[in-house]
């Protein structure tokens, strides 16, 4: 009997301590949670993205560790942290992490009982770094510390500006043929300094940079275009009509002041995109723009076109430099009325347009048919109101062959181009390096020149070819060249029964206006002779040699065509404050306004 008492006390006492163990077991805490807020996040490379981890952990926290793309990264000790509240987790994307990939970065805390909570995930995009301008703009300001790429064709709208600071540089998208354009009443200040531009570019990559991987700057407005109804710019679609025309009894006076915004200090390169033939954009095209928009300090470099061309308007630039492009440096067309000073041309020998490539070219409109208040003829009759008349004055332009032994292509035509009862003017000017030097198309130009409409006086013309004045319509080379019928006498007359393309009256006149030239030149001398660099010529270099900051001031130079002296402002059509008084022909005195801000070869410059 008293075995069996004390078998069955032991049991008892054993069911009891099973008990208070098993109860032991069940008041043991739940394991850790952590969770993240928020789950996603996006950034670019080289930038933080931040969530908050909120974490319980009924038996302690002891440690959180964190895991990049499942692989342990770090253990952060949390025994003593304060958990009441989320605590803050900060991630840094790598410098080259891939545009579009996707980084898991996993959370899971361990407590003071070894258990583990459940792994949670923030998961991080790497964006873009580059901020795309696409479709119609609201008024911005950009920033110069951040990239833009342009997609497709971007519109400021009427009552819209675009500000761009300085050292701002916005690339151009080749695959949409990117263009920037400013519509009637919109505006782009662009305000870059010296030594800090803004920079339209490509964008390509260094050294695969070519002509056409964009489409260029537009600018339009409302100022007076000498056509029947507003016209639609060249190389856009669907069509941007601007101006004002003579449907709307405009005259040169309408919107004259009209402001478009601003360029200064900025760069455009490898912009223009031919669309169709005779259909595209250029570095700068302007169309219908007033006079109280500012141009100055503008280079346009390796074009698909033209480097600046005016429609109508009546806007005024400064110190324009025009590198490389492949048709013409400086296009004038619909009654453009502004003015310029200080320009630069710098030809490649070998990059010319099917089209015929010249450093000026200057026309009404596309066909030699009249146009109300531009329809004068050699006989004196009608009106030249309402003709291209804009004014150059102190242009050098260094054409794609120095001496005559030079190979250039064979679409290079003429320095100077006008044509279709255009009245240009241009003043103090260098003009060298192609086959033909002046052509004087037609009766109505040579009405508006030899009656004082349009002006050529004090420049000095050079062609490197053996040819002085042609006596041939068609002439491959020449100082003069025409398709006009003139008098056999060369009295300047006009004689319908003539056969054209005697030149000698445009010699005459040209000589008799104080111009200067010169031709054969078969030594770069002749250029050391008149004050320049005869190593400023492209052709002199090659694509890998010419300078990306040369020195354009002229040097010592003597005789009659010496560009050092010889300029002169006393005719009309340099009064009224725009024009400044030098001694010198050509862009250049003894200080070079290109330095600092331009860039001879973008093809390596890294952005």
């Amino acid at each position: 009997m008293n075995t069996t008492k004390k078998l069955g006390t032991l049991l008892f006492a054993f069911v009891i301590m099973l008990t208070f163990q098993h109860c032991d077991k069940e008041e043991i805490n739940p394991a850790p949670t952590v969770l993240v807020s928020p789950t996603t996040a996006s950034n670019i490379p080289g930038e933080d993205v931040a969530a908050e981890l909120t974490i319980e952990a009924p038996n302690g926290a002891q440690y959180l560790t964190v895991y990049i793309a499942g692989v342990e990264e770090e253990q952060i000790p949390l025994a003593g942290e304060d958990l009441s509240a989320p605590i803050p987790y900060e991630y840094t994307i790598p410098a080259d992490a891939a545009i579009g990939a996707t980084i898991v970065i996993s959370f899971q805390v361990t407590d003071n009982e070894n258990y583990p909570s459940e792994i949670t995930n923030f998961i991080v995009t790497v964006g873009d770094p580059v901020i795309k301008l696409e479709g119609t703009l609201a008024t911005q300001t950009l920033d110069a510390d951040k990239p833009y790429l342009l997609k497709g064709q971007v519109f400021i709208p009427t009552g819209v500006t675009l500000t761009i600071p300085a050292g701002t540089v916005i690339k151009g998208d080749k695959a949409t043929k990117a263009v920037l354009i400013v519509q009637p009443g919109g505006k782009l200040v662009a305000n870059g300094e010296a030594n800090n531009p803004v920079v339209f570019t490509s964008a390509q990559a260094v050294n695969v940079r070519d002509r056409g991987d964009w489409g260029g700057i537009v600018i339009l407005g409302n100022a007076f275009v000498n056509q029947a109804a507003k016209p639609a710019i060249e190389g856009i679609q669907p069509s941007q009509n601007y101006g004002s025309s003579l449907a709307e009894s405009a005259t040169p006076a309408t919107n004259a002041t009209e402001n478009s915004g601003t360029l200064k200090y900025v760069r455009i390169e490898y912009a223009g995109v031919e669309l169709t033939p005779n259909n595209e954009t250029n570095g700068l095209t302007m169309g219908g723009v007033g006079n109280g928009t500012t141009i100055e300090y503008v280079q346009s470099s390796f074009g698909g076109d033209d480097s600046f061309e005016w429609f109508g308007g009546t806007v005024n630039a400064k110190y324009l430099v025009s590198l490389s492009t492949w048709d013409d440096d400086f296009d004038t067309d619909y009654g453009w009325g502004g003015n310029v000073q200080w320009g630069l041309a710098v030809r490649n020998p070998f990059f010319a347009d099917q089209s015929g490539s010249n450093a000026f070219e200057s026309d009404n409109q596309g066909t030699a048919v009249t146009t109300p208040g531009c329809d004068q003829t050699a006989s004196n009759t009608g009106s030249s109101a309402n003709c291209t008349r804009g004014v150059f004055s102190n242009i050098s332009v260094l054409g794609p062959r120095e001496t005559n032994a030079r190979t250039i292509s064979g679409n290079y035509q003429h320095g100077m181009h006008i044509r279709r009862r255009s009245s240009i003017s241009v003043f103090n000017s260098f003009i060298s390096g192609y086959r033909l030097g002046l052509r004087v198309d037609d009766d109505g130009t040579w009405f508006n020149i030899n009656n004082g409409y349009g002006v050529f006086a004090n420049n000095v013309l050079s062609v490197p070819g053996p040819a002085g004045t042609a006596t041939s319509a068609t002439a491959a080379e020449g100082l003069y060249v025409t398709n006009i019928k003139f008098h056999a006498n060369n009295d300047g007359t006009i004689d319908a029964l003539a056969t054209a393309g005697n030149a000698t009256s445009i010699a005459t006149w040209w000589t008799a206006s104080s111009n200067g030239s010169f031709y054969n030149v078969t030594a770069t001398t002749s250029f050391s002779d008149i004050g320049v660099n005869p190593n400023l010529f492209w052709a002199a270099q090659t694509s890998a040699t010419f300078p990306s900051n040369p020195n354009f001031a002229l040097i010592a130079g003597s005789g009659v065509n010496d560009l050092n002296t010889g300029a002169s402002f006393t005719n009309g059509k340099l009064t009224g404050g725009f024009f400044t008084t030098t001694t010198y022909r050509g862009a250049f005195g003894s200080t070079d306004w290109t330095d600092g801000w331009s860039e001879f070869q973008p093809i390596s410059k890294v952005y």
